[in-house]
């Protein structure tokens, strides 16, 4: 499966924008499977962008904690 180049802003404001359709009931009932599915997959990029996130951070900061021992 080819993953869709997009921002993490852009899936946010893609998901706000469906949560909205939804919301208003603006959604014809044939799309609202395939908007959930899109919703889904976004959601699990979120979630995994911000997990690597996390993690490089604390590397940074471990690897920056560590140098400051050293002097």
């Amino acid at each position: 499966m080819v993953k869709n180049k997009f921002s993490y802003s852009q899936a946010l404001t893609e998901l706000e924008n469906i949560l909205t359709e939804i919301e208003n009931e603006e959604l014809d009932l044939d799309l609202l499977s395939e908007k959930v599915k899109r919703a889904t997959f976004l959601i699990k990029e979120c979630k995994s962008r911000l997990r690597k996130t996390g993690e490089e951070i604390e590397s940074i900061l471990e690897d920056w904690d560590n140098g400051e021992d050293k002097e």
